[in-house]
C-alpha cells in the first residue's frame, strides 16, 4: 500500500494539481483554448515526439509489439462497446458516442504526461506512448469519424485530416535522422529539448480548461457504462492481450498503464460537432478524467507488480 500511495503523491497529484490550475485560470482569467491547443498541437507535441524519438534506442521488435499490441486490443474493445451498445439498446447517436467515449482515451495531453511521470522519462516508454498517441489520433479520424457521420465523410477528407497532424512529421524526421547518424548541433537541440520540456504543464493546463465549464447534471445509464468500458473494460482487455502476446518488461508496463487512460477530448468534439448527444460526451471526458486519478494509479501499481522490468 506504500508504493500505491507513493504513486497517488508522486505522480497522479501533481499532474491533477496542473489539470485544476487550469481550470481555475479559465474561470478566473478566460483562457485562450484555441492558442493554447494550436500551440499544444503544433509546437509542443511535435517537439516531445522528435526528443523521444531521437534520443530511444527503440529495437525494431518493440515497435511490432507495440503495434500488435494496438490493433489487437482496439478491435477487441470495440467489438465490446459495439455488445454493450446493442443490450442497452441505444439509439444510433448515442451509440456512436457511447462507442467512441469508450474507445478512444486521451493518450495526448493526459496520457504523456502521465507517462513521463511514471517512466521518470524514459526514451523507450515515452517512445511507446508516442506511437499510442499516433494510433490513437488516427483511430479517432477514422473509425471515430466513421461513427459520427458514416456516409458524409469522404476518405480523401480523413486522409487530409491525419496528414495534417504535424506530430507525424517529427516522427518520421527523428526516426530519418536517427537512420543516417545525424548528430544535431547543441544550437538546434537546446530549443526543442526546452519545447519538449514545457509540453507536460502547458498540455495539462489546457485539460483543466477544456473541462472547467463541463458539468455533471445527472449519472446516466449510458455515463456508468463509458466509466466501467474506459476505466474498468479497457485495462482488463489489455491485460489479455499483454498476456496473449506474451509482452513482457517495460513495454508491458507502459501498454497496460496506457489501456486505463480516461475518455479522449476528442469524442466531445465530435459528438458536439455532429450533434450526437454532445452532454453524454462532455460529463464521460469530465468523469472519466476525475476517476481516473484513483483507477490509472491502481494500473501504474500493478504495472510494476505484473510485469516487473
Amino acid at each position: 500500500m506504500n508504493i500505491l500511495f507513493h504513486i497517488l503523491l508522486d505522480i497522479i497529484f501533481p499532474i491533477f494539481v496542473l489539470i485544476v490550475a487550469g481550470a481555475i485560470l479559465q474561470r478566473t482569467v478566460k483562457l485562450n483554448l484555441s492558442t493554447l491547443s494550436t500551440l499544444t498541437v503544433y509546437f509542443l507535441l511535435p517537439a516531445v515526439c522528435f526528443v523521444n524519438i531521437y534520443q530511444s534506442k527503440l529495437p525494431n521488435a518493440v515497435v511490432s509489439q507495440t503495434l500488435g499490441f494496438l490493433m489487437l486490443f482496439n478491435f477487441i474493445l470495440i467489438l465490446i462497446s459495439m455488445v454493450i451498445a446493442k443490450a442497452n439498446k441505444f439509439d444510433r447517436k448515442l451509440s456512436s458516442t457511447f462507442k467512441n467515449s469508450m474507445v478512444l482515451s486521451n493518450s495526448g495531453n493526459y496520457g504523456l504526461p502521465v507517462s513521463e511521470m511514471a517512466f521518470a522519462g524514459n526514451p523507450i516508454a515515452m517512445s511507446i506512448q508516442i506511437i499510442i498517441m499516433i494510433f490513437q489520433n488516427i483511430l479517432t479520424f477514422t473509425y471515430g469519424l466513421y461513427n459520427c457521420v458514416s456516409a458524409q465523410s469522404s476518405g480523401m477528407e480523413v486522409l487530409r485530416k491525419i496528414m495534417r497532424l504535424p506530430v507525424i512529421y517529427a516522427l518520421l524526421l527523428a526516426v530519418l535522422l536517427k537512420w543516417l547518424h545525424v548528430e544535431i548541433p547543441f544550437y538546434i537541440w537546446k530549443p526543442i529539448e526546452n519545447a519538449s520540456t514545457a509540453f507536460l504543464a502547458v498540455a495539462l493546463v489546457t485539460l483543466g480548461a477544456q473541462v472547467a465549464y463541463l458539468k455533471i447534471s445527472h449519472i446516466s445509464r449510458p455515463i456508468v457504462w463509458i466509466v466501467i468500458g474506459r476505466l474498468i473494460i479497457s485495462p482488463i482487455v489489455g491485460f489479455f492481450v499483454i498476456t496473449v502476446l506474451g509482452l513482457k518488461g517495460i513495454t508491458a508496463q507502459a501498454l497496460f498503464i496506457a489501456s486505463s487512460f480516461p475518455t479522449s477530448r476528442n469524442s466531445s468534439l465530435l459528438a458536439l460537432e455532429y450533434d450526437n448527444y454532445p452532454e453524454y460526451a462532455s460529463q464521460a471526458v469530465l468523469l472519466t478524467t476525475i476517476i481516473s486519478s484513483i483507477t490509472v494509479a491502481i494500473v501504474v501499481y500493478l504495472s510494476k507488480i505484473l510485469f516487473a522490468a
